[in-house]
């Protein structure tokens, strides 16, 4: 019977909106975030992955109970839910009820994920929140539509 890895029987973490840093240089950064996840991924105990990003395990909690911090909490139960047992369970939002100005700190947040390769993590993977940049032009209406392709030229 084949050995499997402990952390094999986790999924790796995926891509999320980090929390907002407070204005502490040694708080919870975007890098501790994806640092931690990746430590849970390996060890299963948020005690231990806290530890090792020099954060406590109640911070962690606190962390994660923060309202701005939904998609890291999202993240974390999705590293800790098992393989094949489909989507992780999470809070709808409702878009008719998000401001311009959330819809901006979510564009220019966007989401990250750490990178993990042969057991170690080697850097985070950034990707852009498309969504939140088709629903702020939507709401633009024709106030940001490009100008006619005859006065590009």
């Amino acid at each position: 019977m084949p050995k499997t890895c402990a952390y094999q029987l986790r999924r790796k973490p995926p891509f999320f909106r980090p929390a907002r840093p407070r204005s502490r240089k040694d708080g919870w950064s975007e890098t501790r975030q994806c640092l931690f996840l990746a430590e849970l991924y390996f060890t299963g105990s948020v005690g231990s992955a806290a530890k090792s990003v020099g954060m406590s395990r109640n911070s962690a909690y606190r962390l994660r109970a923060r309202e701005d911090a939904s998609g890291f909490a999202r993240a974390w139960d999705a590293v800790l839910a098992p393989p094949g047992t489909g989507r992780v369970p999470g809070e709808k939002v409702d878009w008719r009820k998000v401001t311009q100005k959330a819809l901006i700190a979510q564009l220019e947040s966007g989401f990250v994920r750490p990178v993990i390769y042969r057991g170690r993590v080697t850097g985070i993977a950034r990707k852009a929140d498309n969504s939140a940049l088709f629903r702020l032009l939507r709401r633009c209406g024709a106030s940001m539509a490009l100008p006619p392709e005859e006065s590009l030229t």
